[in-house]
């Protein structure tokens, strides 16, 4: 079984793009599942199950999507392998910029958009420096001349990843980019013992173990303060 990653930040399009991803898989003969990540909600998984693709969806609550990720990559595989599938795809939002969801020697893949701005590729941190292809959607609402200038920017953040734009809505791109996820040499039976490309957000203060107050004097484990060049009180 193939494994590949996919993150991105929130309506970037990556639904979208993989549905349309599959469908050229399904022309190959190629049997595909999704497992969804997601915070508090997501309606992705109906969008899969009516286009007949085996698919499971985990959300997190209150913990970083990453850290839950992390926690059930594993049992993911696990059932991708027994669902008997070709290619197992994760979905995740990065919905802090700073996620960083992907495995060495498993395909990392980033969906961004042309309408969050020219500076968002700098704004984003391992989701997109760490990924091996990055997808750019949404072109068809913007010039060529856009399109072309967000790309460099993408590629001056990455310059090492395969960018490509995909239409999320006609399916243009989505055959190529299915052509370079798949490997028939890939057997990804377990990833444990595996390693993550990059370590995870830092979070293990008072506020992640359900403190409420506000003060200095509530706060414990990993702070972090802002330096203003005042003197305390």
């Amino acid at each position: 079984m193939n494994l590949v990653i996919f993150s991105g930040p929130p309506s970037s399009g990556k639904t979208s793009v993989i549905l349309k991803t599959i469908a050229a898989f399904h022309s190959r003969n190629i049997r595909v599942g999704v497992v969804k990540f997601d915070c508090l909600y997501t309606d992705d998984d109906i969008a899969y199950e009516k286009a007949g693709i085996p698919v499971k969806k985990g959300l997190s609550g209150a913990l970083c999507p990453d850290h839950f990720f992390a926690s059930n990559i594993e049992e993911i595989v696990r059932w991708g392998n027994q669902t008997e599938l070709d290619l197992l795809i994760t979905e995740s939002a990065g919905l802090c910029n700073r996620c960083s969801p992907y495995i060495k020697e498993i395909k990392g893949v980033c969906v961004i958009d042309n309408l969050s701005g020219i500076n968002t590729p700098k704004k984003i941190g391992p989701m997109l420096k760490s990924a091996d292809y990055v997808v750019i959607t949404k072109g068809d609402i913007v010039s060529q001349a856009e399109r072309e200038v967000f790309a460099s920017c993408v590629n001056s953040v990455n310059p090492r990843a395969i960018t490509m734009h995909v239409n999320g809505l006609t399916g243009q791109g989505a055959y190529e980019l299915g052509s370079l996820l798949y490997d028939e040499k890939q057997n990804i039976k377990s990833v444990q013992g595996m390693q993550l490309r990059f370590p995870m957000p830092a979070a293990l203060c008072s506020y992640c173990l359900g403190e409420t107050r506000i003060g200095e004097e509530f706060q414990m484990g990993n702070i972090k303060k802002i330096d203003l060049g005042v003197d305390k009180p």
